[in-house]
């Protein structure tokens, strides 16, 4: 069984485009800004739509990135479906579109203010894989943007408003993942810089570029007490934020004492599993 010379062996390919654990992280985020506006007067079908339509974006902007980013993909990672062959090029636009499609229909099921809120998200995040990229930094905040989106997202579905103290929680993610996003630009600089991509770290080095993603790290750490001052969430926050500020404050010594592409490969790994403690702390900050 294939689909245009794509095989069924072929799968892991397709999965590995759209980034999974990428997805998965987006719908938990959902479940953590519909937590922070509260379950008692909301539908639960909703919440899985939420979830279901944050996993699916999410994809498709995998997938549409890694179609724009083939010729740099070569040389930055070439062991990535598109460049490897496990995925054709037009395979990846397929993919684009069958996802964009299911994910902004079961916004739609939501609310027309959901159905809003994700066509403005994917136009974001459309933006990104085709100019914003090349502009360097500006296409780092347009990431993070994303990331910060279904926290949001999440309060829209469990009460059709965005609540304030959402924002705090959503600043933390987009501080964080601006400096994921400039230790990322240390990794691809051979490529970027080939392709006139002008990420601080093609402009000003990655000493510099690793410096800019520290203080974003550190810019974050800085907000995570507020939560407890503000009352916001209990003392069971407290441990699983711990885990993330520390593992942030190492990511950016480590950083800043090696500005190298092997050191920035790992610390964008590490930063995306302490993403996932993050949204822990959240989550468990609301048991009183």
């Amino acid at each position: 069984m294939s689909i245009k010379g794509v095989g069924v062996g072929k799968t892991s390919g397709f999965l590995r485009l759209i980034r999974p654990m990428n997805c998965i992280a987006m719908s938990f985020a959902i479940l953590v800004g519909a937590s922070l506006t509260g379950f008692s007067n909301m539908h639960w079908l909703n919440l899985f739509l939420g979830a279901v339509t944050a996993f699916t974006l999410t994809g498709a902007a995998m997938a549409v990135n890694d179609y724009y980013d083939f010729d740099i993909d070569k040389i930055n990672e070439p062991l990535r479906p598109i460049p490897n062959g496990d995925v054709p090029k037009k395979a990846a636009l397929l993919v684009t579109g069958i996802l964009t499609v299911v994910g902004l229909v079961f916004a739609y099921t939501i609310s027309l203010y959901c159905l809003l809120f994700a066509i403005a998200a994917w136009a974001i995040m459309l933006a990104y894989s085709t100019f914003g990229k090349r502009s360097g930094f500006s296409g780092n905040l347009l990431v993070s943007a994303c990331v910060a989106a279904p926290f949001l997202y999440g309060s829209l579905v469990a009460a059709n408003v965005v609540r304030v103290n959402i924002l705090l929680f959503a600043s933390m993610a987009f501080l964080s993942n601006t400096g994921r996003e400039i230790a990322k630009g240390i990794v691809d600089v051979q490529g970027d810089g080939a392709h006139n991509i002008r990420t601080l770290a093609v402009r000003f080095g990655e000493r510099k570029a690793a410096l800019a993603a520290a203080a974003f790290f550190i810019f974050a750490v800085c907000l995570s007490p507020l939560p407890l001052i503000f009352n916001l969430v209990s003392f069971w926050f407290v441990p699983f934020v711990l885990v993330t500020d520390v593992g942030l404050v190492w990511c950016s010594a480590s950083l800043i004492m090696n500005p190298s592409r092997s050191n920035a490969r790992q610390i964008k790994k590490v930063v995306l599993f302490l993403f996932i403690f993050g949204l822990l702390s959240f989550i468990f900050g609301m048991f009183r």
